[in-house]
């Protein structure tokens, strides 16, 4: 068969970015503990944001910007602002801080802070039927509809991912990514 004729050259370089990507991810993945001291908690979980990004599959009629919304209380600062304008295949990340309550419209990726937790399914409710990634960093998140949570366990930042929370956004986690979950919740 002839991969050239079936496979576009621009899906090619997206695979190749891809595969680079998951290699440096999970040569990673097993030494944040190290690295945890030397870099802030935020830092790590800046680079799962764009990892998770980039593993995930986004239907066709995602425009050209990935519209990562970070709703509440910042926890990332500055950290967050390094991927503006990162290329996530044929997206680029732009980065938007929402107060609590302020509109979700037009987010592909939201980040709900600890911050609005307590109204975490009001906040599902609004991005219900919306093609939203849904992350959180707090306990339980993912059992209550958060399709990626992630969490500090023995010094490593790890995550949970619940793969109903996803299909409900039309979105496809990469099984890649699934193996470096802590738990897989159907």
């Amino acid at each position: 068969m002839d991969f050239e004729r079936f496979w576009p050259r621009a899906a090619r370089h997206w695979r190749r970015r891809a595969a680079a990507s998951l290699l440096a991810f999970s040569l990673c993945a097993p030494t944040l503990q190290a690295t945890q001291q030397s870099k802030p908690e935020y830092q790590l979980k800046t680079a799962f944001l764009y990892n998770f990004a980039l593993f995930t599959e986004w239907p066709p009629e995602t425009g050209r910007s990935l519209n990562l919304c970070i709703y509440g209380a910042d926890p990332f600062g500055d950290e967050i602002d390094a991927l503006q304008g990162k290329p996530v295949g044929e997206h680029l990340i732009t980065v938007h801080r929402i107060a609590g309550g302020g509109s979700l419209a037009g987010c592909q990726i939201v980040f709900i802070a600890s911050s609005e937790i307590s109204e975490l399914s009001i906040v599902l409710e609004r991005l219900h039927g919306s093609t939203a990634l849904t992350i959180a960093d707090s306990p339980g998140a993912a059992r209550r509809g958060v399709a990626l949570n992630l969490s500090v366990e023995d010094d490593k930042v790890a995550f949970e991912a619940n793969l109903s929370a996803a299909r409900s956004a039309r979105l496809h986690l990469s099984s890649k990514l699934l193996r470096l979950a802590t738990q897989v919740l159907q």
